[in-house]
């Protein structure tokens, strides 16, 4: 079977976001990209969680870390007694779930599938690290053919010329998404706000959908309300870091000020992926708040006098009355009916 991440941009190849082979782990540095390929080399699972917290890697990048960090583990525990072994990866999990709060849950989800598959494989006398990373594999192609299913829902939603605006990096709904309005005769115009302070949506946003032959155009991150107005935006679109069960979305810090502007002018904003189970309420949600000052530069560059503080809160939330739809595999759901996205047994994104 083909993987799943054939015919997709650079992006979203699974050896260009975090890869193990042979004792090492190798993310592509998102900070720097396009301007440069580089890739930070990961020795140890803590050197994968230390990528994770400095934002080598992001979006759903970081999943795809995680789990090639507990393939790292495994390799690092290869000699290790059966108790020592299980002890080391149950720490690596700990160490690597916990590298990003607001996303705790998520990686919790697949740090445990890996923990269960590398014991799976000790047992079984198959070498643990590359099971683990077999895993991952196997848990990528699902996610990507779970984000086809959302992308085919999400295009049915397009004009058939499609003015569109996204939110920082949505990664894989993005590269699916372009890829079936391609396949039906879509023309999607996709605006990308910048979002700084990392510039995800001019640098990764952006260059994926010109990897794919999409016409796209990068504004700042003050511009969104005038944008949607001017160029007559039709859909508004984000993924998400958590979709809680009571509805709101918490996504990149900007989602919020762009789905009261495009409500305002009578734009629906569609939010992609599972909802998370872990979260009944937007109030079991931790709020990462990060370094200000790198509110106070631009790529490495100072913008603010010395001695200007700066603020730098990571994500906000959306409520569920400013959104529209849950756009999953298995259809569009009302923000405030998603337990029935679990019914029958359904899995989430990250199960």
């Amino acid at each position: 079977m083909d993987r799943a991440d054939k015919d997709l941009a650079f992006l979203l190849q699974y050896e260009n976001i975090a890869w193990y082979n042979q004792g090492e782990v190798n993310i592509l540095d998102r900070r720097v990209y396009p301007a440069k390929i580089d890739y930070v080399t990961c020795k140890r699972h803590e050197d994968v969680a230390l990528a994770v917290a400095d934002m080598v890697t992001q979006s759903a990048g970081p999943y795809t870390a995680a789990g090639m960090g507990m393939a790292l583990a495994a390799f690092e525990a290869r000699d290790f007694n059966g108790t020592g072994f299980k002890e080391h990866m149950e720490k690596a999990a700990q160490t690597l779930s916990n590298a990003r709060p607001t996303t705790a849950q998520r990686m919790k989800t697949i740090t445990s599938g890996c923990l269960e598959a590398a014991l799976a494989a000790r047992e079984a006398g198959r070498p643990a690290d590359i099971s683990v990373r077999d895993h991952c594999v196997s848990n990528l192609d699902a996610r990507y053919r779970k984000l086809a299913a959302a992308a085919e829902c999400l295009v049915d939603l397009f004009p058939k010329k499609a003015t569109v605006m996204t939110q920082c990096f949505g990664e894989t709904i993005v590269g699916q998404m372009l890829r079936i309005a391609r396949e039906r005769g879509v023309e999607v115009k996709l605006i990308c706000p910048e979002t700084r302070p990392y510039f995800q949506g001019a640098r990764l946003t952006a260059s994926v959908a010109y990897d794919m032959g999409c016409d796209v155009t990068v504004i700042t991150d003050n511009m969104p309300a005038h944008t949607i107005q001017s160029k007559k935006v039709d859909v508004f679109t984000s993924a998400a870091d958590v979709i809680c069960m009571d509805g709101y979305v918490v996504n990149k810090v900007g989602t919020l000020q762009i789905a009261i502007a495009a409500d305002y002018f009578g734009v629906p904003y569609y939010v992609t992926g599972a909802p998370d189970r872990s979260h009944s309420t937007i109030s079991t949600v931790t709020f990462e708040e990060r370094d200000p000052e790198f509110c106070l530069q631009a790529m490495g560059v100072r913008t603010a006098m010395i001695g200007v503080k700066g603020y730098y809160p990571a994500f906000d939330a959306t409520p569920p009355q400013l959104v529209k739809g849950v756009v999953t595999d298995r259809g569009v759901f009302s923000p405030n009916d998603l337990a029935s996205y679990y019914s029958g047994n359904n899995c989430g994104e990250y199960d």
